[in-house]
């Protein structure tokens, strides 16, 4: 097994988030576009050249956040270090180009990107809660260093 990223097309992305099941409503190519339109980084996993997975993300608050706005990894690849992976990616940009902190938000039924999160540093700094319980969205930050 071969685990290789490399930046990747809005379509792709799209593409790759209506295989994931737990996307309700994935966005169609407009809203990709319509979203990062500035500073954007879309990322792809392939394993064994297959794409297995995506992360993309934007300057959204333009306050030295980089907001990590969708991800997924097709379930049959999960749990071979594929979101590690295009996390690390992603961070290791968000760095590089001057970004201070990854910003995301989820919501609660999501409990594995949650959990995902916490393991990787983040903090929850906001609760916003909705009716049902389960669609309370959790904003979430981590600092990155330099």
């Amino acid at each position: 097994m071969e685990l290789k990223i490399r930046i990747g097309l809005f379509q792709e992305c799209v593409d790759l988030s209506f295989k994931i099941p737990e996307f309700d409503q994935p966005y169609n190519i407009e809203e990709y576009k319509k979203r990062c339109d500035g500073k954007h980084l879309a990322l792809i996993a392939k394993i064994d050249n297959e794409p297995v997975g995506f992360k993309i993300g934007f300057d959204r608050l333009k306050d030295g956040s980089f907001y990590s706005w969708m991800g997924g990894v097709l379930p049959e690849f999960r749990q071979m270090g594929v979101a590690y992976s295009l996390a690390n990616s992603q961070e290791k940009w968000a760095t590089e180009n001057g970004f201070n902190s990854i910003i995301l938000k989820t919501r609660k039924k999501h409990d594995e990107m949650i959990a995902f999160s916490l393991n990787r540093g983040f903090t929850i700094t906001e609760e916003i809660q909705m009716d049902p319980d389960e669609e309370t969205r959790i904003w979430m930050e981590k600092l990155l260093s330099r």
